[in-house]
């Protein structure tokens, strides 16, 4: 995957690349941005970029979770995990996965606290943040996240809701793009991990934890956004819902755009209180 050459440049951080092996012995590439000569435990943003699950991060992707490193005051842990259909169902699950929990058992090495580690991502991203945080619960590991953090997300693989059925054809993605992606990942929807791929299917919500959910306007995925915080409230976890107005799906590539500045605003806010608040 090419990477841009500007991850190094920013003098307010330090960036490392590193290569982990994932659930079947191959190496995955994810970098670590660090506030600048950092000389004790910072909290850690595990950062899980979208793109349908086929498509690589792009330089908002890198540009956001280098952002969050330098006003949240936290590191990033961003994954650069293996697509579709190249490396279909579950792999790009397992990669974030076994991602995560290298973090978490390197923690010290890395100058992370154990204790504030939270996940995100945008759409896909979200998706697969998610589905970490229910993996490690099925698993029985002991990672504990302060927040899960998610920017218009995909989280109902059902396609039944009125905005799907009602943004076929807006910029950026639509249902129809969905559609043409969905087999691509190859999911089993008989295979009991296809509720990773889905999780408003889960059974039970109660063990996952607080959520920042930022839905776009004008997104065939708005409502998978709305389904999963009335869900998570429905299950007694605390949910902050941002309901951005005259956005689409990934308007935060518009860096510049007053939208864009203010949702990051209010994702900085989430995670810098989440992170003060977690014990």
């Amino acid at each position: 995957m090419k990477v841009p050459k500007f991850i190094y440049r920013d003098k307010a951080l330090d960036t490392f690349r590193y290569e982990i092996e994932s659930y079947d012995g191959k190496l995955i590439e994810c970098f670590l941005f660090s506030p600048k000569n950092a000389s004790e435990k910072l909290p850690c943003l595990i950062y899980i970029h979208g793109g349908g699950f086929v498509l690589p991060a792009t330089g908002y992707h890198y540009k956001n979770a280098m952002l969050y490193a330098k006003e949240v005051g936290c590191k990033v842990w961003f994954i650069n995990y293996r697509l579709a259909p190249k490396f279909p169902f579950p792999t790009f699950f397992e990669d974030c996965y076994f991602a995560t929990c290298y973090l978490y058992e390197n923690a010290k090495n890395f100058g992370v606290d154990i204790d504030k580690i939270g996940i995100g991502g945008d759409s896909a991203g979200s998706t697969l943040s998610v589905g970490v945080c229910m993996m490690a619960k099925d698993r029985n590991h002991s990672i504990k996240f302060a927040f899960q953090m998610l920017p218009y997300p995909f989280l109902d693989m059902r396609g039944i809701s009125e905005s799907n059925k009602k943004y076929t054809d807006t910029p950026m993605w639509n249902s129809k793009l969905s559609n043409k992606i969905a087999p691509m990942t190859n999911v089993n929807k008989d295979n009991p991990s296809c509720v990773y791929y889905s999780p408003v299917e889960a059974k039970t919500f109660d063990y996952l934890p607080p959520a920042y959910i930022e839905t776009a306007e004008f997104d065939c995925l708005h409502d998978d956004g709305i389904l999963y915080a009335k869900k998570l409230c429905e299950a007694g976890v605390d949910v902050t819902l941002n309901e951005t107005r005259g956005t689409m799906h990934g308007f935060d590539i518009v860096q510049k755009a007053k939208t864009t500045k203010a949702a990051l605003a209010a994702r900085i806010e989430f995670m810098k209180k989440s992170f003060d608040n977690d014990k």
